[in-house]
């Protein structure tokens, strides 16, 4: 596995360079891309100009968002016509994992009817990315806050989006692992061992404030409510190899500086990669030195 930097799950944003130059400078081994973007640019520049900078900068890829949306018929219909496209660009760029998080409620679908639309439009969407070699990665939002004043609550826990999982046949579609959802939602970091190793695309590490479902988002070690540690060392074991995202809620921190906050990031994430035994290809240094 590796360090992973996504300018989004740190509340920042920057220019393609800026954001290569962040991760480069505070040892992340990978980012996460926009796919909207680089079509734009690779639109009106070309494709070599558009993926100069981060062919040069020789990181990892670790995931994009799926560039599909789900709240309207004709939104998605549009999306996923263009998605072939797309999902061609993201595997010649290396990036072989796209994500999606659901939203846990809904004002027009009660949870039969919702559940359905998403099986039906997962199977549809992992169709499409199975034909360029590329991965679907699905969470769940476990915020209370996103659920409040909603007519009908969905899908907002790890056993829920399992079940809806196992009924899409593709097997390139996985889970996007969020310590802190399963955290605030009970199952704590354990939850991981609900999952194969095949299962698991993409992990997030966060901490919590406490252990109420409100509890607000941290960097990793920041509080010791959620053990990232023993969650690394627990992932080393069983090969996960895929990235590992720092996400913190830019609403517990005062204002800082893009540098500053990727520097706050990566330094939280050195700290509790060293407390797992890792190696810095995230291997446990007991099974490394073998």
């Amino acid at each position: 596995m590796f360090k992973n930097l996504s300018v989004a799950a740190l509340g920042v944003s920057g220019r393609q360079s800026e954001i290569i130059e962040l991760a480069l400078s505070n040892g992340f081994k990978g980012i996460d891309l926009d796919l909207r973007e680089i079509a734009a640019l690779a639109a009106s520049q070309g494709l070599p100009h558009a993926r100069r900078l981060l062919d040069s900068s020789k990181l990892k890829y670790g995931s994009a968002p799926l560039p599909v949306r789900w709240t309207n018929d004709a939104d998605y219909a549009a999306d996923l016509q263009a998605l072939p496209a797309m999902a061609e660009l993201a595997a010649t760029l290396g990036c072989t994992r796209l994500v999606t998080i659901l939203e846990p409620a809904s004002d027009e679908q009660p949870f039969h009817q919702n559940f359905e639309t998403h099986r039906r439009r997962l199977s549809e969407i992992a169709a499409v990315l199975a034909k360029h070699g590329v991965s679907l990665a699905v969470g769940f939002d476990a915020d209370p806050a996103q659920r409040a004043g909603k007519h009908y609550e969905f899908i907002y826990s790890l056993d829920n989006l399992l079940m809806l999982l196992s009924l899409v046949s593709s097997k390139n579609v996985g889970v996007a692992a969020d310590l802190w959802a399963l955290h605030v939602t009970g199952a704590g970091w354990e939850g991981l061992k609900k999952l194969k190793r095949d299962q698991l695309l993409t992990v997030e590490l966060s901490d919590a404030k406490d252990n109420s479902p409100e509890s607000g988002r941290l960097l990793p070690g920041e509080a010791g409510n959620i053990d990232a540690a023993a969650a690394l060392a627990y992932l080393a074991e069983i090969g996960y190899e895929g990235p590992v995202t720092p996400h913190r809620d830019p609403k517990n921190y005062p204002a800082q500086s893009r540098e500053a906050i990727g520097r706050d990031a990566a330094q939280k994430l050195d700290a509790v990669w060293k407390a797992a035994g890792l190696s810095p290809a995230g291997k446990l240094q007991a099974m490394a030195g073998k």
